[in-house]
């Protein structure tokens, strides 16, 4: 790493042949209106403009690069540097200063503007302070409008409107065959040369000299560091993510250019896999919110770091099972083209296994980074996934991690040891008995009093569990509830006591209300008619649906609810048999007697 000093006018000269780029992974960045002109009054008024920092390529960039905005002509050469922080005020700078166009910008609102940027030499001679109010941002047709745009003002259409108005073009500052032919117009009139030198002196020698502190990291930095630094510096922006930097890198893989005669799209590719997945289970995210809904690049990302890592351990190469930050940055381009397909194929598999569990809808997903290691593990082993005692076991691991609601934090570590564990205890090599995922999960009955919105995996995962049980809708009683019919009917979690008539006979028992225990997969047309008290609204329901009274008894009881107490408006009894009922179900999806009520252990 090193720290130079080069002058301005030398920086904004290597943006124009290309020298300094921008790596692929920075975004796009348009400056507002009024702070390229505080940027631009700071230059004249030689003010610190802020350390920038760049990377060395040694002639052969990791990353693809792409030319500043305004300087895509030289586009075409490889940079000797590529700019980490700076972008915003590197680019304002050489579109206000170095380019014969307007400069593109936005106003305070965001409206996109086309400016012209001007000093008013009288006023830039004057004190310090007033320095901001001398540039000035000129219209496209370099005519200043008055009363509001509504009349034409200053035309500085011509060099001699320009003189006349003393308003300089800072874009002729480091051209001095032009600063010198304006000088000339300006001082025609022997009256402007004092100002004209004190111009000099103030204002165009201070831009002429203007130095930018710059850092320059060496050609060897690490791509993990690289990623680190920008994060760390590039405090104004979003957030770099590992998908950003590996499709710039990917991109500037040379040898796959070379081969295929173009350069790698990740995002086309991911655009390509989420899309399938998608159109097949809605569960990953809406094929028409695009490739940011659902699942996330990230996850696909570390379910292939997981497989490369397992089967490089595997192999005897030292590698670690691990999907961090920096397993990802590492993966090769010819790896990841490698595993891609496997991994996708993985991924419609867990999709084909969350229908199983009667989970298809993204909204319904306890866990999405759940899906990363069990994605991985069915590209490790593939059919053996589906052996006598596999899908039991795999099933179980699932729901301990729902209800035991093991992924509500960091998954880094838990990734690598379910992978291992979860292989291991399908094959049955002896290695471990139970993944830890299975051994340390617990649903304590309390909990269920506390699961009463959706932020919770566990609220989800009971959900889910009553409709795969054989819940049958109060209204549409033709058969039990199934995956097709979830959105087709409008099928939410829906109080079943409501929660007015608690509030109103049972105001102790008010927090329970909204309790997953008074709650139930129920069509939206069912819940129109389950108003006021429960033993009227059955008698409404039964009606609605032509069945004899004990028919529809069965088909409330599907929902593990105890009749009688419904029907007798008892919402403790209703309560405390419902809470017992739940604690079965996630017992038996859990396949472990560690749940509890009443501090008595099942």
């Amino acid at each position: 790493m090193a720290l130079d000093n080069p002058d301005l006018k030398d920086v904004l000269k290597d943006v124009a042949s290309g020298a300094l780029q921008l790596p692929d992974f920075q975004r796009e960045w348009k400056w507002d209106d009024e702070r390229i002109r505080a940027l631009i009054a700071t230059v004249t008024l030689k003010y610190p403009l802020g350390v920038v920092m760049a990377l060395h390529t040694g002639g052969t960039s990791q990353f693809k690069a792409r030319a500043l905005k305004g300087a895509e002509a030289g586009e075409a050469q490889v940079p000797d540097l590529l700019l980490l922080d700076g972008q915003q005020r590197l680019t304002s700078l050489f579109q206000a200063l170095n380019q014969d166009k307007p400069v593109e910008t936005v106003d305070a609102r965001g409206k996109n503007l086309k400016r012209w940027y001007y000093v008013d030499i009288a006023k830039a001679v004057g004190p310090p302070a007033d320095r901001d109010d001398a540039i000035v941002s000129v219209p496209e047709d370099r005519v200043i409008k008055r009363d509001f745009a509504r009349r034409p003002g200053r035309d500085l259409s011509a060099i001699e409107l320009e003189c006349a108005a003393g308003y300089f073009p800072l874009h002729y500052v480091f051209d001095t065959q032009r600063v010198g032919a304006w000088q000339q117009e300006f001082v025609r009139d022997p009256a402007n040369w004092p100002v004209w030198m004190k111009f000099q002196e103030q204002v165009l020698h201070n831009m002429l000299s203007f130095d930018v502190p710059m850092i320059k990291l060496a050609a060897t930095t690490t791509m993990d560091a690289v990623c680190a630094v920008f994060e760390r510096v590039n405090t104004g922006g979003v957030p770099l993510n590992v998908f950003e930097l590996l499709t710039a890198t990917y991109a500037g893989n040379r040898a796959h250019a070379a081969e295929h005669g173009d350069y790698y799209r990740l995002p086309d590719e991911w655009h390509r896999i989420k899309k399938e997945l998608t159109s097949a289970y809605s569960v990953f995210g809406r094929p028409e919110a695009g490739p940011d809904d659902g699942l996330s690049s990230s996850d696909f990302l570390q379910a292939v770091a997981l497989v490369r890592t397992w089967e490089g351990k595997r192999s005897g190469l030292g590698l670690s099972v691990s999907c961090k930050r920096r397993d990802l940055l590492e993966l090769p381009l010819e790896e990841f083209r490698r595993l891609a397909p496997r991994v996708a194929e993985a991924f419609s598999w867990v999709g084909s296994f969350l229908e199983r569990q009667c989970i298809t809808r993204n909204a319904d997903l306890p866990y999405r980074t759940q899906l990363v290691p069990l994605a991985a593990v069915r590209a490790l082993i593939g059919e053996e996934t589906n052996s006598p005692g596999a899908d039991d076991r795999i099933t179980q691991w699932y729901w301990c991690g729902v209800l035991g609601e093991m992924y509500g934090g960091t998954t880094e570590s838990r990734f690598p040891r379910d992978v291992e564990q979860l292989i291991g205890c399908i094959r049955g090599d002896g290695s471990v008995l139970v993944p830890d995922t299975v051994a340390e999960a617990a649903f304590l009955s309390d909990r269920l009093d506390t699961l009463t919105t959706r932020n919770s995996a566990a609220y989800k995962g009971i959900y889910a569990l009553l409709i795969k049980q054989g819940a049958v809708d109060w209204y549409f009683t033709d058969g039990p509830l199934v995956p097709d019919r979830l959105v087709e009917q409008a099928v939410d979690v829906r109080p079943i006591f409501p929660k007015e008539w608690i509030a109103k006979n049972h105001r102790g028992r008010a927090g329970h209300a909204n309790s997953i225990v008074n709650k139930t997969p129920l069509s939206l047309r069912a819940s129109k008619s389950m108003t006021g008290p429960p033993h009227a609204y059955l008698k409404t329901l039964t009606l609605e649906s032509g069945m004899r009274p004990e028919w529809f008894g069965d088909v409330v009881s599907t929902h593990l609810v105890d009749l009688p107490a419904l029907e007798a408006d008892d919402f403790e009894t209703f309560y405390a048999h419902r809470a017992n009922q739940l604690l079965d179900l996630v017992m038996s999806a859990m396949g472990k007697r560690t749940v509890f009520r009443d501090a008595v252990e099942r």
